[in-house]
């Protein structure tokens, strides 16, 4: 999509155009945490690759983008649970100099891992895990050549420990953590910078999807803004009072309390679940007799 002539961009977005541009790669953009990273970028005159799974929405967005800041995009419909999505990506990319990628794609599920369906937890590892894996080492190579470049990788609150009620998804976390903080250390002598953005509850389309209500929770675009403001400069982050304030609280306490805290703050999240179980439980009852 072509977009108009740009605008004139300031001294700081022309300093991180020069760092991290001309080309930012964003998976899931479209709602939550990874459309106010799109928001941001944006605004700060990088042109965009859009990647997700609603078409419609992505071309919005490209046109929205084009219109009110003058950059150029590419849009990639694709589901980075399938073993293609990656390599798609890898493929639309080749030819554009790409010099950011935001994996803000993910989602998570809550409640006993024994009631979930295990279809479904293994696809969560395959977005959370495996896709930001593909990702982040097909892109590291690519800025470590170039020379300069930066990963962002999301992390979670959960990363830290594991979650009762959120077991898997607290596990995939802790690998993108973890992976953060190694590919930090072995591309920093090539340029590239590496953060891990660990938030806690967020306002998003995760909230709904994982099935949680949260009544205190950080908005996407504080996300995206601390994140963008820490990179190059920190490895993690933790963006929004909230994750600093729980974070504050757990430090010192042994694995094992940290867990049984945070499951006590996921059950909080998650307690209409049992009603909604149980209620399902009368339901098939009455249709029985």
């Amino acid at each position: 999509m072509t977009a108009p002539t740009p605008m004139v961009a300031t001294r700081a977005e022309a300093l991180f155009r020069n760092r991290y541009g001309p080309w930012a790669v964003v998976t899931g953009p479209t709602d939550g945490i990874g459309r106010a990273f799109a928001d941001c970028l944006s605004q700060r005159r990088l042109n965009l690759v859009l990647v997700a799974r609603r078409g419609a929405i992505l071309d919005e967005m490209a046109d929205r983008y084009a219109s009110e800041h003058g950059i150029d995009t590419r849009v990639l419909v694709a589901d980075l649970s399938e073993p293609g999505g990656p390599d798609a990506l890898a493929d639309i990319t080749s030819a554009l100099d790409v010099g950011l990628v935001v994996a803000a794609a993910g989602y998570g599920r809550s409640g006993p891992l024994i009631d979930s369906d295990i279809a479904d937890e293994l696809r969560m590892v395959d977005v959370n895990c495996r896709a930001v894996l593909s990702t982040a080492s097909h892109f590291g190579r690519r800025f470590a050549h170039r020379r300069r470049g930066g990963l962002i990788l999301m992390s979670s609150l959960f990363a830290f420990q594991g979650v009762p009620r959120a077991a898997n998804y607290a596990a995939t976390k802790a690998y993108v953590q973890s992976l953060a903080e190694g590919l930090r250390i072995e591309l920093a002598p090539h340029g590239v910078d590496v953060v891990a953005s660990a938030p806690g509850p967020v306002q998003s389309g995760f909230a709904e999807r994982a099935n949680m209500r949260m009544s205190m929770a950080a908005q996407p675009g504080e996300v995206a803004c601390a994140t963008l403001a820490a990179l190059g400069r920190r490895s993690v982050v933790r963006p929004g009072w909230l994750a600093k304030v729980l974070e504050a609280s757990l430090i010192g306490l042994p694995r094992w309390a940290r867990a049984r805290i945070l499951g006590q703050v996921v059950r909080g999240m998650t307690s209409h679940q049992d009603g909604e179980k149980e209620g399902r439980k009368g339901e098939a009852k009455e249709q029985a007799r």
